[in-house]
């Protein structure tokens, strides 16, 4: 059997090449963790900023149609008042189907919740914003459908709100 024989300078090499693999491997799996956006746990108990219907006929019937709920919590309520969102900010879009008949229309099962976090050092690249959207009433299932930077590119046409389109409600 044909032993392996390092000298010092092969071993330092090898071990800084593994070491780097190991480095390269952390920071990725460390860069995926510090992008996602946790699910807002009791979000229905925060204060309800607005409610909207978005109906057929509006361009984004087909993702949020049905009733799109707003909650902030204590931060994004002062963020509100202010006009300037502090981190530690979220706000959540309940979005539930939209059921009519005999003309009423009532809410429907949960169709997806997006939420947006404030962060201005994890989030640098979106303007300070995370952003993430849960299927449905999964607390981990995550639809990527449409990309972290496609809703910072439309926030971003809300600079002077600090990116949220939505305003408290009187």
């Amino acid at each position: 059997m044909k032993t392996l024989k390092l000298n010092r300078s092969k071993f330092i090499l090898l071990a800084f090449f593994l070491l780097c693999i190991v480095i390269i491997g952390a920071s990725f799996s460390t860069a995926a963790a510090d992008s996602e956006v946790p699910y807002p746990e009791g979000f229905r108990s925060w204060t309800h900023v607005k409610t909207a219907l978005i109906q057929k006929g509006n361009p984004g019937f087909a993702h949020w149609g049905g009733f799109h709920h707003i909650y902030g919590n204590a931060i994004a309520i002062e963020g509100y008042k202010s006009g300037r969102f502090n981190n530690g900010a979220v706000l959540v879009f309940d979005v539930l189907e939209a059921n009519s008949k005999d003309s009423l229309v009532t809410e429907g099962k949960r169709r997806l919740v997006d939420v947006m976090v404030r962060d201005t050092v994890r989030f640098k690249t979106t303007g300070g914003w995370g952003y993430d959207e849960f299927v449905g009433d999964s607390k981990t299932e995550r639809d990527h459908s449409i990309p972290t930077v496609a809703c910072y590119n439309c926030h971003a046409r809300q600079t002077v709100n600090d990116n949220v389109f939505s305003h408290l409600r009187n």
